[in-house]
């Protein structure tokens, strides 16, 4: 099928009416946005939980993520899920959901950065770790931009005539736009409509795929036959699988679980400071937006292994000779030699959409390998390594196996989820930026018209950082790794001590990040091809390192600011001389709320992964393996409620 003739009438109307709803919402919550600072950051603290866990799930669910772990889905089966404890199995949630999200909305900040105020002080080291954690969060953005603009580009390439480039510069600038004039409300305003759109697409593609066969043997062998991965239909770990080429790093498949898992826990323990909890009003609507934001994560995944499933099959009949993938990549390379990434990604769309443009002999070679039908969508399958392009799977079912009417509405819920995550990361920066930079070191006195323009300056900044970023990187699964395990690994240390060390201060926080953040930068550009394993190490030793020197070589933090935050936050860790100062009713109190807390997390991890896995068991029809599951999933459940959710105050754990 021809991507010029794709979309019929009805998905025309459908996107069209799409786009309209949105910069509708986007001019009328302009009003609510610009009322105050305070409303365009976080909503002047008015939105409910249950919204505000939408738009978590929302936030979370995003194109390229999504793309990602579909590949690694189609590639190894349930198993994918593993893979993605590094990120997208959203590990964090369950810290987030027992403390960590309480902890920062009881400061009372709207920023993170001026968070790092409220725990080492207004003076030279508390400014310092404000500021660092400001350009840490920038340089994060910048990488989750230039991330969403790769997955975007290779999305809507395969749909439109257009370059990925192009295609992102599109998609991007709408979200720009849309961002620029709406703030926190219209993060969250429309990620609840964009939210329903998300969950008819999540509905049809698991119907679809759930009666594709009557058995998982069925899905099993076709499996093995285009990925060469034996039971597939599992979903216990395993030691080592086989992965195509490219991926060969993720061969030993229980260490880079273990790896990831740790790295998660450190990372979730110090995590928290997103701005629905600074949104939220008390300790208790904390828990339950995270709760369930975790609940509705679920729904990603049949979505995602649902069109795995779909991609099985269509990749089964549309190229069963592998040999022919690999001449035609050879082909492509020996006409135009060296190509590859974002590169290869680009000649690809040119060849399927233009394929006049090009060399007739090397047209009706393809073609003759390939077969001439359906000819565009089998030659945007293929990598420059002579594979299935594992990255492609998402778009390629959409191309292949969905009917006119829902082709429009799935690429609007997959575009809706690309929006909504652009959104929340250039909301939570733009906040940062203008409160905690632009307004204190800048213009304090500016007004709330001129800090809203600032804002939208921001927005444009970041937007054009990212684009220059995303031109040196190879594909979205390069740059995941590298955001989860090198930048975001590089604030770990000082975001994991800043809660529970006392003598951890302003100095420690700010040379922290900024020996993980040199650390990772270095890695990058002298090793780009490093193992994430290294590159966590790597990462992690600068980031401990500066944490290390800069806690010692500089001033503790003033008592009176530790005791200020210490009896406000009431957090567990090296505390002893603060927690000795509260009552001793007081002191029982809190060593139970923390006690609890703790206790909860391995049946909070355990039901959330059993959550996410159930349903992919299911889907495939493996049985045996649903039922287990599900057995897990209820005793991480019971655990969770009888240590955690019942204990929940009405509002807040200790202020009235």
């Amino acid at each position: 099928m021809n991507a010029m003739n794709y979309f019929g009438l009805l998905d025309y109307i459908f996107m069209g009416g799409y786009l309209l709803i949105l910069l509708g919402m986007g001019f009328y919550l302009k009003r609510l946005a610009s009322r105050s600072l305070e409303n365009y950051i976080c909503g002047g603290r008015h939105i409910p939980w249950w919204m505000m866990g939408v738009s978590g799930m929302a936030n979370f669910l995003d194109l390229a993520g999504t793309a990602v772990i579909i590949s690694f889905l189609f590639m190894i089966g349930p198993r994918g899920l593993f893979v993605e404890f590094r990120g997208g199995a959203v590990l964090i949630l369950p810290f987030m959901m027992l403390w960590a999200g309480k902890w920062h909305r009881r400061s009372g900040c709207l920023t993170l950065a001026e968070w790092n105020i409220f725990r080492f002080g207004d003076n030279w080291g508390g400014r310092f770790a404000q500021q660092m954690i400001v350009i840490s969060v920038i340089l994060f953005t910048i990488g989750m931009l230039a991330y969403l603009i790769i997955g975007a580009g290779i999305f809507l390439s395969m749909f439109l005539p257009f370059s990925p480039m192009a295609c992102s510069i599109g998609l991007i600038g709408l979200a720009t736009f849309y961002n620029m004039i709406s703030g926190f409300y219209g993060v969250v305003y429309t990620d609840l409509f964009q939210s329903s759109i998300i969950i008819a697409a999540v509905i049809y593609i698991s119907i679809k795929a759930f009666g594709i066969t009557d058995s998982a043997e069925q899905i099993s062998a076709v499996a093995q036959q285009v990925t060469g991965t034996a039971d597939w239909i599992s979903g216990m770990p395993r030691w080592t699988v086989d992965m195509p080429k490219g991926y060969e790093a993720y061969r030993p498949l229980m260490a880079i679980m273990g790896l990831y898992l740790v790295r998660t826990i450190f990372f979730g323990a110090g995590s928290g400071g997103d701005q629905r909890y600074f949104g939220a009003r008390n300790d208790r609507e904390c828990g339950m937006l995270s709760l369930f934001w975790t609940v509705l994560m679920t729904l990603r995944w049949p979505m995602m292994i649902g069109i795995a499933v779909l991609g099985l099959f269509a990749v089964h009949n549309l190229l069963p000779n592998h040999d022919a993938v690999a001449q035609a990549s050879q082909l492509i390379q020996a006409h135009y030699p060296g190509t590859e990434g974002q590169a290869w990604d680009a000649l690809i769309s040119g060849l399927s959409h233009n394929p006049a443009s090009y060399p007739a002999e090397l047209i009706d070679q393809l073609k003759t390998l390939l077969g001439t039908d359906q000819f565009s969508g089998k030659l945007q399958l293929l990598s420059s390594q002579g594979t299935i392009n594992p990255e492609k799977i998402l778009p390629a079912v959409l191309l292949i196996s969905v009917g006119e009417g829902m082709r429009g509405i799935l690429v609007i819920a997959l575009v809706a989820a690309a929006l909504s995550t652009f959104g929340s990361t250039v909301n939570l920066t733009t906040g940062m930026i203008v409160n905690d930079l632009y307004k204190k070191w800048i213009r304090p006195k500016a007004s709330t018209r001129e800090l809203i323009f600032a804002s939208w300056a921001s927005v444009a900044i970041l937007v054009i950082a990212g684009f220059f970023f995303s031109v040196t990187l190879k594909n979205i699964n390069d740059i995941w790794g590298w955001l989860m395990m090198g930048l975001q690994s590089a604030i770990l240390v000082p975001m994991f001590l800043r809660f529970y060390w006392w003598r951890f201060n302003g100095g420690g926080y700010a040379f922290g990040c900024l020996g993980g953040l040199v650390a990772t930068i270095i890695q990058r550009a002298i090793a780009p091809e490093l193992n994430e394993g290294w590159q966590f190490v790597i990462t992690l030793a600068g980031g401990l390192a500066g944490a290390i020197i800069g806690t010692y070589t500089t001033q503790p933090t003033d008592p009176e600011v530790l005791k200020n935050f210490y009896l406000k936050t009431r957090p567990f860790g090296i505390w002893g001389k603060l927690k000795q100062q509260l009552p001793e009713e007081e002191r029982i109190k809190v060593s139970k709320e923390h006690s609890r807390d703790l206790i909860s997390v391995p049946f909070a991890l355990l039901w959330q992964i059993t959550m996410f896995l159930l349903p992919m068991l299911a889907l495939i029809k493996n049985w045996k393996g649903s039922i287990i599951t599900f057995v897990l999933w209820l005793i991480g459940g019971i655990g969770l409620w009888f240590f955690w959710y019942r204990h929940l105050p009405k509002t807040n754990f200790y202020e009235d």
